[in-house]
């Protein structure tokens, strides 16, 4: 490749005034004699008088070249040339860009905005209209109900600046017919269709419509790269002990792949993180997340870590939580202290424990409180005022579950014909059924399979579960009564029904062993798990007021403020709302109920983009490499100039310079001239980025800067270069220090002299340093400098054994923890601790560090991983949860790495003695 690589031109038109350079050589060949300053001494006049013959002055050569190279520099700026230019954009039309803006577009937003300038740009050198088209659905105040309006190059850049991907599926059928009903697109030529796809295909398929749009011109398709590609997390399934967690990705790839899924509390705590494998050939992976009870009950969040769409967060609300089980304690209820295997409280005790969080008393003080399942043994209800709250409570959504007994089977809370408000699914007839004995008809019962609309369906019946005795329904049923479970005489053993928004349910044996041996087995668990996963949970509103919205969720499934296009939900009707415009994924209702509505549950499965149409092209989103020279050019005969009139200047006597001065300088003049021309015409010479980004002394000698050793991880190197640049905002906003952006440095082969501190993060795989790097270390501290040696060890804070051959190799000195009065606790802020991502560690020191390097300690050894803890993204928020002191703990890091900075900046300053009585008053001693 040649060192210009492919040279073209916007404006070729423009070279023409080449041309014209002789002519203007020749105009500035001739200059009048500039006037000449002399001191009086008439003897000195006279001996300087002019002769009688009087050639025309010239200008000097060198200042004809500066102003030759100035209008070529104008000329080549004119003519717009660019290096590795794009190919011109198919047809002479209008461009169309259509964006896919829905949830799936998070993951690769960057490629598709710099797509979208580019072909802005190339647009504007053709002077081509330019119409961008969203395909994801739109809130109503942005419908015009019109045709797209044609763009200008920089309104088109202004929308692009105002794009965003949305938290809710693609409309694209909408937005291509749309277009296609445009009439001022038919009448025009033929121009070029950009479709900028998130890869996934739906119903009608992306090519259909791609194909459609072949009217106005070429259809190009813009796909991602497959690591790119979008994976859905599904809302998880609760447990007893567990929730299991499933995603989907679009298509499976050949081998295994392991994304992780963290839970976050609602302090923004990590409370768990689990790994979720993709078999090879498989597009669905399922975990298993155990919590403690307490836990579960804090968290607020599952997210994919690595995946920053809408469709990788689930929120959580009471319906994956523990639910609160109110069990009546009243006569009746089994409640024998001095014989607990008779009671039905120890049975129902040993069984709902596990599964959820069980309360006891009466019936009044259970439903103070929010409660998803009232459980009430053998009795019934008599208090008329106490029924009507009991069932007022089921109809609001509450399931109150009844077992049999004899109290019931005496004296069922019933009339002769069924109240309206009994408590009971069923009429039942009084007495009971002795299914056993010796003056039985037939022996003790066994139940029979569950029926296709049970809850139970698809336990396991053990044969051993003997019912000896029951209560029975009245044969003639109620319209809305149902079966869950029966005998295998196909008589009722569970009857429900339901109230409004809530579930009566009876048992009709007891939840003791006195009419069967049901409540030893594992079935009598599982089937009342099965009915806590029916009941809706506390806090979850069924009816009511509409549910506001309190955060949602925007296109990268960050948590924000509603936007203004959201609206409230029917409490009704929350289950069956469908995630858009109006209503996003978040949190809804109030602090006392709050609703989660996600995304992903409403997603179908997913679908990889098909092969395209053979009149439709397809291409990757790709880096630019074009060059555009017109700035340098521009700018350098901007710089040309001001030097030509400085010269004029000197030259006509306007400025006082030494003559002697110019001329020594006038050789000088002219290589700098052509050394600016030659940057202008080629650009920045290759590799001039990385130059400036791998440490070079240039830009590190001109600002102080923090530096971090490459690793070769590209996770920790970028967790590194976050957390120093989140650092250097917070030095520079809260003290006088100010610092550049943070650089990675290579020991053995950049200069590290010019860094006051090097962060340096202990990776697992790391690989032994080699001589140079080594040497290069050792005079770094030997010289002053300052290295931080983080393990990122949350367990155990610092393993020093993991630095004995790091140790060995750079001459470490010895360590100590951190003494209370260190210079490092007191630099800035007063500390007594060093937290990072996690806290609770160790941080050494060097021993006697203060007796030397002016008090800066050349090592500091821990294991927080201050790193994660000061890292910030692009829009300045932190990057990592901290745990477990979330903001507070952040704050704390911040601090200890002003600290630090101030540190190695300041040296022993805060050791002064005529510090010291400031320092004491401040520690209150």
């Amino acid at each position: 490749m040649s060192l210009l690589g492919s040279l073209s031109f916007a404006a070729p038109t423009a070279l023409l005034a080449l041309l014209t350079l002789p002519a203007l050589w020749w105009l500035l060949r001739a200059m009048p004699p500039a006037p000449r300053r002399i001191d009086f001494p008439p003897v000195r006049l006279l001996a300087q008088l002019a002769p009688s013959e009087e050639s025309v002055q010239r200008t000097p050569l060198w200042l004809v070249a500066l102003r030759m190279v100035l209008a070529a520099a104008v000329i080549l700026g004119l003519a717009h040339p660019i290096i590795d230019a794009a190919d011109p954009l198919p047809g002479t039309g209008p461009v169309i860009i259509v964006v896919d803006d829905g949830w799936a577009a998070a993951n690769n937003w960057p490629a598709r905005l710099e797509a979208i300038n580019g072909l802005i740009d190339q647009a504007e050198r053709e002077q081509r209209e330019l119409l961008l088209i969203p395909t994801a659905a739109q809130p109503e105040r942005t419908q015009s109900g019109g045709p797209a309006p044609a763009l200008t190059p920089d309104a088109a850049r202004d929308q692009m600046r105002a794009l965003q991907p949305k938290p809710w599926q693609l409309a694209r059928a909408s937005a291509v017919e749309a277009l296609l009903a445009d009439q001022r697109l038919r009448v025009k030529p033929p121009g070029a269709v950009f479709w900028l796809s998130s890869s996934l295909d739906s119903e009608p398929s992306l090519g259909e419509l791609a194909r459609s749009l072949r009217a106005f011109g070429a259809v190009t398709v813009l796909r991602p790269d497959a690591g790119d590609l979008p994976v859905v997390l599904r809302p998880p399934s609760a447990g007893a002990m567990a929730l299991t967690v499933t995603a989907e990705r679009p298509a499976p790839s050949p081998g295994e792949v392991t994304a992780w899924v963290d839970a976050v509390g609602d302090d923004g705590a990590l409370l768990a993180r689990q790994p979720l494998r993709f078999a090879a050939g498989a597009k669905r992976a399922e975990t298993t997340l155990a919590m403690p009870a307490e836990l579960r009950n804090r968290l607020t969040r599952l997210e994919i870590d690595g995946q920053s769409t809408a469709a990788a967060v689930i929120l959580v609300d009471e319906r994956w939580r523990r639910r609160p089980v109110g069990v009546v304690t009243t006569d009746g209820s089994g409640g024998d202290a001095d014989l607990p295997l008779l009671s039905s409280l120890y049975y129902l005790g040993r069984a709902l424990e596990p599964l959820a969080e069980v309360r006891r008393g009466d019936i009044d003080d259970l439903l103070a409180r929010e409660l998803a399942v009232l459980i009430l043994p053998d009795g019934d209800i008599s208090d008329r005022d106490t029924r009507e709250r009991v069932l007022g409570w089921v109809r609001r959504g509450g399931m109150l579950v009844r077992f049999a007994g004899p109290r019931l089977a005496q004296a069922p809370d019933q009339a002769a014909e069924f109240r309206e408000d009994a408590l009971l699914p069923t009429p039942l007839r009084a007495g009971d059924r002795a299914l056993g004995g010796s003056l039985a008809w037939r022996h003790a019962a066994a139940l029979a399979p569950f029926d296709q609309d049970s809850p139970f369906l698809g336990l396991d019946v053990p044969p051993e579960v003997q019912i000896e005795r029951q209560v029975l329904a009245e044969p003639a049923l109620q319209p809305d009564h149902q079966v869950w479970a029966r005998l295998d005489d196909r008589t009722p053993l569970v009857t429900a029904a339901r109230r409004d928004q809530g579930w009566l349910v009876l048992f009709h044996t007891t939840a003791n062993t006195d009419w069967s041996n049901f409540a030893l087995s594992g079935l009598f668990v599982e089937m009342l798990e099965r009915l806590l996963a029916t009941s809706r949970g506390a806090g979850v509103a069924v009816d009511g007021p509409p549910l506001a919205p309190k955060q949602t969720l925007d296109g990268f499934g960050r948590l924000q403020q509603p936007p203004p296009d959201a609206r409230p939900v029917a409490a009704a009707a929350f289950a069956s709302t469908k995630v858009g415009p109006s209503h996003p994924p978040g949190f809804y209702g109030s602090e006392r109920v709050r609703q989660a509505l996600n995304l992903s549950g409403a997603i179908p499965s997913l679908q990889p983009l098909a092969d395209l149409p053979a009149d439709v092209r397809e291409q990757a989103y790709e880096a630019r490499t074009e060059r555009d020279l017109r700035p340098w050019l521009l700018g350098a005969a901007l710089l040309l100039a001001l030097a030509d009139l400085v010269a004029s200047m000197i030259m006509r006597g306007l400025l006082r310079v030494p003559f002697s001065w110019v001329g020594a300088r006038a050789a000088r003049s002219g290589a700098a001239v052509a050394f600016a021309t030659a940057l202008a015409v080629t650009g920045p010479p290759a590799g001039a980025e990385e130059v400036v980004a791998d440490g070079s002394a240039i830009p590190a000698a001109l600002t102080t800067r923090l530096a971090y050793i490459i690793t070769g991880d590209d996770g920790i190197d970028d967790a590194s270069e976050a957390g120093l640049t989140g650092l250097a905002d917070v030095v520079n906003r809260r003290t006088s220090a100010t610092l550049g952006s943070p650089v990675g440095v290579d020991p053995a082969r950049d200069e590290l002299a010019f860094y006051p501190l090097i962060y340096w993060p202990i990776s697992p795989g790391s690989s032994p340093l080699d001589e140079t790097a080594a040497d290069a270390l050792r005079h770094y501290m030997a010289g002053g400098g300052t290295i931080v040696f983080d393990m990122r060890d949350r367990g155990a804070s610092i393993r020093l054994s993991g630095l004995r051959a790091l140790a060995e190799t750079l001459d470490l000195p010895p360590l100590t923890p951190v003494p209370a009065d260190h210079v490092l606790a007191r630099a800035f802020y007063l500390l007594s601790e060093f937290p990072g991502r996690w806290s609770g560690g160790t941080v050494w020191v060097e021993r006697g560090g203060e007796q030397s390097r002016d008090g800066v300690t050349s090592v500091v050894v821990g294991g927080h991983d201050w790193a994660a803890a000061w890292a910030v993204d692009p829009a300045s928020r932190p990057m990592f949860a901290v745990v477990p002191g979330g903001d507070r703990q952040r704050e704390m890091a911040y601090r200890f790495g002003v600290n630090l900075v101030m540190h190695v900046l300041t040296g022993n300053y805060k050791a002064d003695q005529v510090h010291l009585p400031a320092i004491l008053e401040r520690l209150g001693q």
